[in-house]
């Protein structure tokens, strides 16, 4: 079986190498320069996220604001949507709807790529400016069952790949 994926640990991971990898430093206390965070995309269809994507994004954005950083929620609308029998919705994908009225002093993005249940996930903190990559996160994951659940994917029985375990190596120096 794959190694589990811990989001909320890989989300510190992420916002704690950003943070301190960022040339020139962030400011943290900053209200009037937040700090955006997009939901991750799939390498090869950039309109393409997922439930692991967006959860990945919220773990980010916590240990952005855990660590101080002015945070804005992006999606938010300017109204509330109430749809009969769903619930109130006040987060929206579209968009027209997305336009933000502050400056953000930087934008987290990023991209990931699907092998068989291997995910390459590559993270870039970016100036909005002049689009400058300030610190980047970059790492393989070996997917399991809930993982590729999230990501739409499924194991099937016949499937002939074995699925990918931990390198011992890492085992030795990071766990």
């Amino acid at each position: 079986m794959g190694a589990d994926v811990n989001l909320v640990s890989l989300g510190k991971n992420i916002s704690d190498t950003l943070i301190t990898q960022s040339m020139p430093p962030l400011l943290p206390r900053q209200p009037e320069q937040p700090i955006f965070i997009t939901t991750p995309v799939n390498n090869d269809n950039l309109k393409n996220s997922s439930s692991f994507a967006r959860s990945l994004q919220n773990s980010i954005g916590a240990e952005f604001v855990r660590q101080g950083f002015a945070v804005n929620e992006i999606k938010l609308r300017s109204n509330v949507v109430i749809n009969q029998g769903e619930g109130e919705f006040m987060l929206s994908r579209d968009l027209m709807e997305l336009k933000e009225k502050q400056r953000a002093q930087a934008i987290v993005v990023g991209t990931y790529t699907l092998a068989d249940r291997v995910m390459y996930l590559s993270m870039r903190l970016v100036r909005p400016g002049d689009n400058a990559i300030l610190a980047v996160y970059e790492k393989r994951l070996c997917l399991d069952a809930r993982s590729l659940q999230m990501l739409g994917l499924q194991v099937s029985e016949e499937d002939p790949f074995p699925q990918p375990g931990e390198s011992w190596l890492d085992r030795m120096l990071y766990w």
